[in-house]
């Protein structure tokens, strides 16, 4: 899934150790580009992505791509907006507008017509002794 917000506020990062090794969880909190008159905010967690995390700035307006996980614990439901990848509103932009080549395709050229048969077809004719 994909949403247009601004960055309204980066959380500060918490780290720790697991069985599997070290990670880095940071929240970051996006204010949705909705027509409402009420403005809407979703909380993003970045999950061992310090450097997507560090090229974001406040203020500044992001295509952020995430999933939507739900676990239980003691009873209670959880649910996290997961990000997988940002992409800055100016970055798209100028990406739409660029053409896909710098240079027009040349023009496609007519092959010329053969003027005789081809001497493999010949020599295949005299030389052809497979029964089928």
């Amino acid at each position: 899934m994909d949403f247009e917000g601004v960055v309204f506020r980066i959380m500060p990062a918490t780290s720790g150790t697991s069985a599997r090794g070290p990670w880095q969880r940071q929240e970051v909190v996006f204010d949705l580009q909705s027509n409402s008159q009420y403005p809407r905010k979703a909380c993003v967690t970045f999950f061992n992505k310090p450097d997507e995390v560090a090229r974001l700035r406040e203020g500044e307006a992001y295509i952020v791509s995430f999933d939507i996980e739900s676990r239980e614990y003691n009873g209670r439901w959880y649910t996290d907006l997961r990000a997988w990848r940002v992409q800055s509103k100016q970055e798209e932009a100028t990406a739409m507008a660029a053409p896909a080549y710098s240079e027009a395709p040349a023009p496609a050229t007519a092959a010329p017509m053969p003027t005789a048969e081809p001497l493999y077809a010949t020599q295949a004719a005299e030389a052809d002794d497979l029964p089928f």
